[in-house]
């Protein structure tokens, strides 16, 4: 059974990664049709990528055709407003980062759900809360962020891992979404906020 909680926090999830696609459209000039296919794929294409691994079919948006109208909605609204923001690719990063911390614990609550090991609704986590940005910044033309320094796959992990985590420790289903959503996202805020980066590697100047 979905709480009310779990439902909330779906539907923002949706909006604001609808939105951070619709940014990317502006950022690149795009039409009308152009923000709504960002804005649908951006909020779509994680939970799709989630269900179809566990099976989950239809998936989620064709079982609710209204999330689909929803996304194209955000992303026309988008194509209106975006002008408006003085900096779009600051508030791009700031609806991305809630769009990822919202679907890295809705994401793994929902495998769940559907009874996989604790270790695959982790994945499937970190797969419902990046595998739209990518799709996004694929489509868009932008460098994807999983690729650039600044941590954001990691955050992804942290929710998941805490969700599943407190969900194993006996906590109750809006507890542990809670816990997992204020640890992704102030991970990711962090990282933004003072630009924190994970070590790189550095291969060897001189050969042996």
């Amino acid at each position: 059974m979905i709480s009310s909680l779990t439902f909330f926090l779906d539907w923002l999830g949706l909006i604001v990664f609808a939105a951070s696609g619709g940014l990317v459209a502006s950022r690149k000039s795009m039409d009308v049709v152009g923000f709504a296919l960002l804005a649908s794929v951006t909020a779509i294409g994680g939970g799709t990528v989630r269900d179809v691994v566990l099976g989950l079919t239809p998936v989620f948006w064709v079982k609710q055709p209204t999330v689909l109208l929803v996304c194209v909605a955000v992303g026309v609204a988008t194509f209106f407003v975006a002008h408006l923001l003085q900096s779009r690719m600051r508030y791009l990063l700031w609806f991305d980062a809630v769009g990822l911390a919202i679907f890295s614990v809705t994401g793994a609550q929902t495998a769940l759900a559907a009874g996989v090991a604790p270790s695959i609704a982790v994945a499937m986590g970190v797969a419902s809360a990046t595998f739209g940005g990518i799709i996004r910044d694929v489509l868009g033309g932008e460098s994807p962020m999983v690729l650039r320094r600044e941590i954001y796959v990691t955050a992804a992990l942290v929710g998941s891992l805490v969700t599943v985590g407190a969900t194993g420790f006996g906590q109750g289903l809006n507890a542990s979404l809670l816990l997992g959503f204020v640890a992704a996202f102030c991970v990711r805020a962090a990282a933004l906020y003072w630009s924190l980066t994970l070590p790189r590697y550095k291969g060897m100047t001189d050969a042996a």
